[in-house]
């Protein structure tokens, strides 16, 4: 063998670099990061207050399922009105909220809120619990984006207070679209908040 010729057993293992860290490198990358975990955090937070201050509209929305089943039923006919009562007395802020767009719906000022409710107990209804037909159809309306049929109150009324024979007589197209107008105001309504 020639020896000027390298072998094998002269070669040695190269070393290798020092591993690259995946931690950022300059104080710009870690506030980025924390601007990130800090918007996450804010985001969740808020789709989880979201997601627990629409409890009542979920409850509402089981309930409205649990009566469209029974849709022949008088009984399940009479608690539309109820429910959707009930959903409106559950809306946060519905005192304030309702008394200001009835107070605007009449022309009046709502500042009238800013005055004790002793002083006001004849002036404005308190809250959708006392709103009558005019100011119930106002109520849901202004909750709701798309136009609700001019009467739906009226319908809300004539199922709560008519006789047995009237509800009776309701033709099948006609209660499913009461149930879907309910189920719509239900899953659709605005709340201030």
């Amino acid at each position: 063998m020639n020896p000027n010729i390298p072998s094998i057993e002269q070669l040695k293992e190269l070393a290798l670099p020092a591993p690259i860290s995946y931690a950022p490198q300059t104080w710009g990358w870690w506030v980025l990061l924390a601007v990130l975990v800090v918007t996450a955090l804010l985001l969740g937070a808020r789709r989880y207050w979201q997601w627990r201050r629409d409890r009542y509209r979920r409850e509402a929305l089981a309930r409205l399922a649990q009566l469209q089943q029974r849709s022949g039923d008088l009984s399940a006919l009479r608690e539309l009105p109820e429910l959707l009562k009930r959903v409106a007395l559950s809306m946060p802020n519905t005192v304030a909220v309702g008394a200001s767009l009835l107070a605007m719906a009449r022309g009046q000022s709502p500042t009238v809120l800013n005055v004790p409710a002793s002083s006001r107990a004849g002036s404005l209804p308190q809250g959708p619990a006392s709103l009558g037909k005019d100011d119930w159809q106002v109520f849901l309306q202004q909750h709701l984006k798309q136009p609700l049929p001019a009467d739906f109150s009226q319908q809300l009324a004539q199922l709560a207070y008519a006789p047995d024979s009237t509800l009776q007589a309701l033709p099948p197209e006609q209660r499913q679209q009461l149930f879907d107008t309910c189920k719509t105001w239900v899953e659709r309504h605005h709340v201030a908040a």
